[in-house]
């Protein structure tokens, strides 16, 4: 009987896991405000493997996911965090952001933008996945991506060809989420002021 069950419940369990990736960045299931940040694992950008609960260290923090330092839009956005920066450790929250990126993408981008806050290493995607923003990309992007030069394999390390949804979390002290941004259309990001709108809490 209970072989019957496991047999029955097994179709089940394998739909849960193929769900955590999903196929295009509309179909994605962000995690909601309320919610109790996740503890996935990540790697510095000195190439320390540490879970992400130790980098929070339970401080407020502004949790930034970017697609890579090959995307213009990625770039703009991190050159403008940098600038909005000062006004938000002054409000009290740190800033980290995360990215496919693999640990020596992290270290040019951070030269080339100049930065002064952390970028952290999700090349195996399972912050992504725990977010609810992780997609696959299908082939055909793929292979236009690389018309432009642009290699998800070797920015990444890794060859699951996928990317995370732009997003903006807000995790407090106690580690709850309090502020979700998600859109599926990487050309648009949240802007400093609504940021930092929602870092004041209005």
């Amino acid at each position: 009987m209970k072989q019957l069950i496991f047999l029955l419940l097994l179709p089940f369990a394998f739909s849960i896991l193929s769900a955590e990736v999903v196929s295009k960045a509309e179909d994605a299931q962000v995690i909601e405000a309320g919610s109790d940040v996740p503890n996935p694992k990540v790697t510095t950008m000195e190439g320390e493997s540490v879970m992400l609960d130790e980098l929070l260290n339970g401080e407020p923090t502004v949790l930034v996911f970017y697609r890579g330092g090959w995307c213009p839009y990625c770039n703009r956005q991190l050159a403008a965090l940098q600038e909005v920066m000062p006004e938000l450790k002054e409000q009290g929250w740190k800033l980290l952001a995360l990215s496919p990126d693999q640990p020596s993408e992290l270290k040019k981008t951070t030269e080339k933008q100049s930065l002064e806050y952390s970028l952290v290493s999700d090349s195996q995607m399972e912050a992504a996945e725990a977010f609810g923003i992780a997609f696959q990309v299908d082939q055909p992007t793929v292979e236009k991506y690389k018309t432009y030069e642009i290699d998800l394999v070797k920015s990444s390390g890794q060859t699951h060809q996928q990317l995370p949804v732009p997003s903006v979390f807000l995790v407090n002290g106690e580690g709850e989420i309090t502020y979700v941004y998600s859109n599926p259309n990487y050309k648009e990001r949240l802007s400093s002021a609504e940021l930092l709108k929602a870092a004041a809490g209005e």
